[in-house]
């Protein structure tokens, strides 16, 4: 219950500007730990060895912390540490902001200013945005939400019922390390092996689910859940990663759009592969249909999850 409560508890005030957030905690404590570590790590073979004591630390202090916090909170009253479980799996969950800053680039794409969508859209992508054009800035909306479907609400969601506020937060410790250090650049390429690995690990079976879901959204939205259950098959493994194909080619399919191809980073130009075969083009329009399967599929996570742990 204590998960149904923090879903419901995120849908309604999402994460409040100044908020000490938990993932904003573990990413000091990584840029720490890094710091430190790379002032004795010399070498390659050093690197990588820093980056298991560096993935290794961050994940169980955040799990152990966390641990301990319910604990003492138990120790005081049973209902402080039900309603402190409740706060730190709802911390977890990202699925109206997600929603949210979607929904910001669309309001500025309806308005027709397309300087402020670039602006908008910057906050949540890695990419160059100062020159993308209408379709390229709605791609990059959608690409953002159906991608973090999986990182940013069921994986979390998957792991809050499995093992409570612990396991939640052990998730989101890795999911941080690998946003922070899990890059394949020269600067990351060790010491983030390890975070990478275990990001890769912890997303497996989240991201899968996160595709069937999507499909099973699709059929109750009233979108082409026949085409998205095809290229969930035929592209979910056509990226770097194992995983974060999965929910982009899910709702690709279900919006009979194509989503990857060309991408600028610092300038530099960056081809990744294509999912879905177009056959229509990106309109801002598909932004808002992308929050909707992301809303359901969140719905759906969250009403099997709870009745398969009542079955277990």
């Amino acid at each position: 219950m204590e998960v149904v409560l923090a879903y419901l508890l995120d849908l309604l005030i999402g994460d409040p500007e100044g908020y000490p957030h938990p993932v904003r905690i573990i990413g000091r404590v990584v840029s720490h730990l890094e710091s430190i570590l790379r002032k004795y790590a010399k070498s390659d073979r050093a690197l990588k060895i820093a980056g298991f004591i560096l993935c290794g630390l961050t994940v169980t202090l955040a799990f152990a912390a966390t641990y301990v916090l319910l604990y003492i909170a138990g120790l005081i009253h049973p209902y402080l540490k039900y309603a402190l479980d409740v706060l730190i799996i709802y911390t977890c969950l990202a699925t109206k902001d997600l929603g949210k800053a979607a929904g910001r680039v669309y309001e500025a794409l309806a308005k027709g200013d397309i300087v402020e969508a670039r602006r908008r859209l910057s906050y949540i992508v890695s990419r160059d945005t100062d020159r993308l054009d209408v379709e390229n800035i709605s791609r990059g909306a959608i690409e953002t939400v159906a991608e973090n479907i999986s990182d940013g609400i069921i994986a979390p969601m998957f792991y809050a019922f499995i093992g409570g506020a612990p396991l939640a937060i052990f998730y989101k410790a890795a999911s941080t390390l690998d946003s922070m250090v899990g890059y394949r650049n020269e600067k990351y390429l060790d010491l983030g092996f390890a975070s990478a690995k275990l990001d890769d690990i912890l997303n497996f079976i989240p991201a899968r689910i996160t595709g069937f879901l999507i499909v099973i959204a699709a059929f109750l939205l009233g979108y082409d859940y026949k085409n998205s259950w095809r290229i969930f098959l035929r592209d979910r493994f056509k990226h770097q990663s194992p995983n974060s194909a999965h929910g982009e080619a899910a709702v690709a399919g279900a919006l009979n759009i194509q989503l990857g191809g060309l991408n600028y980073y610092f300038g530099k130009p960056e081809i990744k592969p294509t999912l879905g075969d177009g056959k229509e083009k990106i309109t801002p329009q598909h932004i808002k249909d992308s929050i909707k399967i992301m809303y359901m599929t969140s719905f759906l996570g969250l009403v099997v999850f709870y009745i398969g742990r009542r079955l277990m």
